[in-house]
C-alpha cells in the first residue's frame, strides 16, 4: 500500500501556489483529506522550498503602505477599495498559516493541526471578500496593496517562538482593535454584508490569536523564558512596531492576553 501523502509537505505546496482561488480551494481539500484521514503527519521533516515564498499573483501591485490610496466609504469605489484591502489582508493571512504549518519542525502535532485550522478558516475568508468585492464590480489586485505582514513573516523564519509572539499575537491581534470600528463604518455606509463578514473574522482571529498566543506560552515554558520580558526582548530585536489604541480588550481577553497584559493597553 502506497505512503500516505504528508500534511506539511502539502502546506508546502499550497504556500508556493500563486493563484489565490486555486490557493483557497487546495487549502479547503488539503483540510478536509487531513480530516479524513488521507494525509500523515511527519513533525520532523525538514523540508525546502524549491520556489519563490509566498506564491502570489503578479496584481496587486505592492507599495508602501504610506501609498496605499484612502477612498470615501461615502462611494462605491471607496467601498471597495477596503474591502480589496481586506481581501489582502486574508490572503497574507492564508500564506502566513501555512508558513507557520510547513516551516518549522519538532513541534508537537497539535500545533500542526492549529494552524491548518487557521489556514482553512483564513482561505474562507479570502473568498468571502473576494466574492463580494465581485459583487462591487471588482476583483483582487484591482487596487494597489502593502506587504508589511509578510515582511515580519519573513524576518521570524529562523525562530518558531520569534513568529508566534510578533505575527498572531502581535499583527494579527490588532485586528481584533481594528475590526470593531471598521464594521461600524462599512454598515453606516450601507455595506451590510461587508459588516456581516467582518462579524465572521472576528469571531475567527480570538481564535487565530489564542493560537500564537498558547504556542508562545508553550514555547517559553520550554525555553524557560519568562513571557512579558522574552516578548519585549523580541519587539526591539525583530522592530515590531508600537501598537497603538484603541484596544478590543474583551476580544484580547478571549484571544489569551493575561490581565498582566491588558494592564498595559488600559
Amino acid at each position: 500500500m502506497p505512503e500516505l501523502p504528508e500534511l506539511r509537505a502539502q502546506a508546502l505546496a499550497c504556500l508556493l501556489e500563486p493563484d489565490p482561488r486555486t490557493k483557497a480551494a487546495a487549502v479547503a481539500a488539503m483540510a478536509q483529506a487531513f480530516a479524513d484521514g488521507l494525509l500523515r503527519l511527519d513533525s520532523a521533516a525538514a523540508l525546502a522550498s524549491n520556489g519563490a515564498i509566498p506564491g502570489r499573483p503578479l496584481r496587486p501591485e505592492l507599495v508602501h503602505p504610506r501609498l496605499v490610496a484612502r477612498r470615501s466609504m461615502a462611494t462605491l469605489e471607496g467601498r471597495a477599495g477596503l474591502v480589496h484591502a481586506l481581501a489582502h489582508i486574508e490572503f497574507n493571512a492564508v500564506n502566513l498559516a501555512l508558513d507557520a504549518l510547513w516551516r518549522f519542525p519538532g513541534m508537537p502535532d497539535a500545533y500542526y493541526a492549529d494552524w491548518l485550522q487557521v489556514s482553512k478558516e483564513e482561505a474562507y475568508h479570502f473568498m468571502l471578500l473576494a466574492q463580494h468585492l465581485a459583487t462591487l464590480g471588482h476583483a483582487y489586485g484591482d487596487f494597489t496593496a502593502h506587504d508589511s505582514l509578510w515582511e515580519m513573516v519573513e524576518n521570524t523564519k529562523g525562530d518558531v517562538l520569534a513568529r508566534m509572539a510578533l505575527v498572531p499575537r502581535t499583527l494579527e491581534a490588532r485586528g481584533l482593535d481594528a475590526i470593531p470600528p471598521l464594521r461600524k463604518k462599512i454598515a453606516q455606509a450601507g455595506d451590510l454584508e461587508a459588516a456581516a463578514i467582518l462579524d465572521i473574522i472576528l469571531r475567527d482571529e480570538v481564535g487565530h490569536v489564542e493560537i500564537g498566543n498558547r504556542w508562545y506560552g508553550f514555547l517559553c515554558q520550554a525555553r524557560g523564558l519568562e513571557l512579558r520580558a522574552t516578548y519585549d526582548a523580541l519587539v526591539v530585536q525583530y522592530r515590531a512596531p508600537v501598537l497603538k489604541g484603541p484596544f478590543n480588550l474583551e476580544a484580547r481577553r478571549r484571544a489569551g492576553f493575561t490581565e498582566e497584559e491588558l494592564a498595559r493597553f488600559a
